[in-house]
């Protein structure tokens, strides 16, 4: 598998995993069958590709990319599907974990 094909299994894998939370939460503490069932599958989906990835990407940057992804990204789903609110704070934070991902991404080993 080529790097680039890892990258965006990798990235794939990060939108599953917000998918993923966006189930969980939907399934009302897994008492919905329907979204529980998608809560499952979008983990099988992630685990899957995020196991691809790791054969080409090194550990510690992909992980990281990946936690990024899904950590901005339930951050953004929170406040369009569930009106969560967006402090100047929370803000930031997510400034910082997105600058953090794009580093790990482009600086030199």
């Amino acid at each position: 598998m080529s790097p680039t094909w890892a990258w965006t299994m990798l990235i794939l894998s990060g939108l599953a995993d917000v998918a993923w939370a966006v189930a969980t939460k939907l399934s009302d503490g897994y008492s919905r069958p329907g979204w529980t069932a998608a809560s499952v599958a979008a983990l099988v989906v992630f685990l899957g590709l995020l196991t691809q990835a790791l054969k080409v990407l090194p550990l510690g940057t992909a992980y990281a990319v990946w936690t990024g992804i899904g950590a901005a990204g339930s951050v953004a789903a929170g406040l369009v599907l569930f009106g969560e609110t967006m402090s100047a704070y929370r803000m930031a934070a997510v400034a910082m974990i997105i600058g953090g991902v794009i580093a790990l991404k482009v600086l030199p080993d």
